[in-house]
């Protein structure tokens, strides 16, 4: 059974929104209690909570999501070199055999 925030945001299935959220709510305590405890005003703190909820979720969804990406640049590229490699393997554009082969024309 999946959890659906706000109605429509799947929780499960997009990624970075579980931890966007939980992060999100650490957030929203520590800023909410720690104005509280400077200020012992309680609407004010929870105006304050409210406020560290989003700008935390917000910041640690933007931080996952450029890590996501990167990181699925990152394994686009591995699986594109290892195609190469496979493709080139032995071949005259092997430019392993063209080390090997100007390493023994220099001896």
């Amino acid at each position: 059974q999946s959890f659906k925030l706000l109605g429509f945001l799947d929780v499960q299935s997009v990624p970075c929104a579980r931890e966007s959220v939980l992060y999100g709510s650490l957030g929203s305590l520590v800023v909410g209690l720690g104005h509280f405890l400077a200020t012992s005003r309680v609407r004010r703190s929870c105006d304050f909570a409210v406020g560290g909820f989003i700008s935390t979720m917000l910041g640690y969804w933007f931080y996952c999501r450029y890590s996501l990406a990167q990181q699925r640049i990152r394994q686009r590229m591995l699986k594109e070199g290892m195609k190469n490699r496979m493709l080139f393997e032995g071949s005259y554009l092997d430019p392993e055999r063209n080390q090997t082969d100007n390493e023994r024309s220099n001896s």
